[in-house]
């Protein structure tokens, strides 16, 4: 019985050292556990901030694209603005030249300009009225001492009525 109770002892404390390493193996996973759930709980969040600043990311390139689409077409608009006032503007100009110098101040530029198109375009119609928005005589650049004829700037208010009368000259040369 003695040598039982000796063997018992000896497997009890067996026993109690490897419940004791158990335990502290146990704690060792329980510790590193731990720390691998506050790692992942790191990288969680680092996550989430790289998701967010993603995000942000994506937002503000479609507001940049956005924006510079607004303004390629805002810029194409003031393009074609642009090129429209320039077309009313250089485009509906006219020249004519051999005017003598007294014969505007006694008939009117206007008057006179009639005149030169109904003699020179008998083809343009009478229902094809051209409007004239202003006249008005060029400067004299030759010699002012001179009584050279002065060029006449007629400003249409279209510019059909322009390409008309260009089209009208060259039928006119064609036929010469």
């Amino acid at each position: 019985m003695k040598e039982l109770r000796v063997d018992l002892n000896n497997n009890a404390n067996y026993f109690r050292k490897e419940l004791e390493n158990i335990r502290r193996g146990q704690e060792k996973l329980e510790n590193s556990f731990a720390e691998i759930q506050a790692e992942l709980k790191v990288i969680k969040s680092r996550r989430n901030n790289s998701e967010e600043l993603i995000g942000d990311s994506e937002d503000r390139i479609i507001e940049i694209t956005q924006s510079r689409h607004q303004t390629e077409n805002q810029r194409k608009k003031y393009e074609k603005n642009i090129r429209d006032l320039w077309d009313n503007i250089k485009q509906t100009n006219k020249c004519i030249i051999v005017i003598p110098e007294g014969e505007g101040k006694e008939k009117g530029i206007e008057k006179i300009f009639e005149e030169i198109m109904a003699e020179n375009f008998p083809n343009l119609k009478e229902t094809d009225y051209i409007k004239i928005q202003e006249t008005q005589r060029a400067p004299n650049r030759l010699n002012p001492n001179r009584p050279t004829p002065r060029h006449i700037i007629i400003r249409m208010v279209q510019i059909k009525d322009k390409e008309r009368i260009l089209r009208a000259a060259r039928e006119k040369q064609r036929q010469l």
